[in-house]
């Protein structure tokens, strides 16, 4: 399987690319189908997002698909534990194309908004677990989205993504609880999203645009600032400045990965990649090259 799921995204060969992720698709749901197949690894998925909840009642598989040079598609699976081995499994369908608000509603496995899970964060309220997800999405040539979804099970033990958990209730200007959050950034620049728990908090970059046009997404940065969020009575409510919480001394947010923490396409340093990109926007002045002294004439040269 992990010469399939190189090859979903690898491949030159749109048609190669299709028939991989196929081939892919069939040997996974035929190695899940083996009894007790939720304690296996499967470590030779490099390419492949496999994240187990906190507390190990299920695992999340997320990956993508290279449709052509311009869209990348996510699929994933829900594996649930279950007590006798055999296999439980929710399939993943990715709807966000086809959607123009991907905030504002709660979603199904069939409807999901797709992304690369990298981080999973369990809370509880009222007796109830909330699972929060941490992803990435190769959304355009030109721009990255990284995205906040709280994952619950309903009555009828199936997956729901989104709901009434992204307060800004603190801030000064007040906006609607969001169902979903998401930052999309520069493609080059290295951003933060992700759970730091000395703080208990989600914490991400605060992004400004480089060439001072709001309306591009794909020119924000990192400004070197942070904002996050805190879990609060069943919701996350937004942070607009994470230095208000008075940092210890030498600590600071954690990079965030772009799959998981088993060493899978991780992004490297972002902290300082942030830095990298704040000092791309503000280049130090060059002083000018100072004038060479002319050349003394030696006596009797005849020069």
């Amino acid at each position: 399987m992990g010469v399939f799921a190189d090859s979903m995204v690898n491949a030159e060969s749109p048609v190669v690319r299709f028939r991989a992720d196929s081939n892919f698709v069939r040997g996974l749901v035929r190695a899940l189908k083996t009894r007790h197949s939720f304690n296996y690894p499967f470590d030779s998925l490099q390419t492949v997002s496999r994240l187990y909840s906190p507390d190990s009642v299920f695992r999340i598989f997320t990956w993508q698909m290279k449709k052509d040079e311009y869209v990348l598609l996510q699929k994933g699976a829900i594996q649930m534990r279950t007590a006798d081995g055999s296999l439980k499994l929710f399939s993943l369908f990715d709807a966000s194309m086809f959607t123009a608000k991907l905030q504002d509603s709660v979603r199904n496995r069939n409807n999901w908004i797709g992304a690369i899970y990298y981080k999973i964060i369990m809370k509880e309220h009222k007796g109830k677990k909330y699972y929060t997800l941490l992803g990435f999405d190769n959304f355009s040539v030109s721009s990255n989205k990284k995205w906040m979804e709280v994952l619950s099970f309903g009555v009828n033990g199936e997956p729901v993504f989104g709901g009434p958990f992204i307060s800004f209730k603190e801030d000064t200007v007040k906006k609607p609880v969001q169902a979903r959050f998401n930052i999309e950034y520069k493609k080059e620049a290295g951003t933060v999203l992700n759970y730091n728990p000395e703080l208990d908090m989600i914490i991400y970059d605060h992004l400004i645009s480089e060439t001072d046009q709001p309306e591009k997404m794909d020119t924000y940065i990192p400004d070197g600032d942070f904002e996050g969020f805190k879990w609060t009575n069943g919701q996350w409510v937004h942070v607009y400045k994470i230095f208000d919480f008075k940092l210890e001394d030498g600590a600071f947010p954690k990079e965030a990965t772009i799959f998981d923490d088993q060493g899978n396409i991780d992004e490297k340093q972002l902290e300082e990649a942030s830095q990298r990109n704040i000092d791309k926007s503000n280049p130090p002045k060059k002083e000018p090259a100072k004038k060479k002294p002319a050349p003394v004439k030696k006596p009797g040269s005849g020069n």
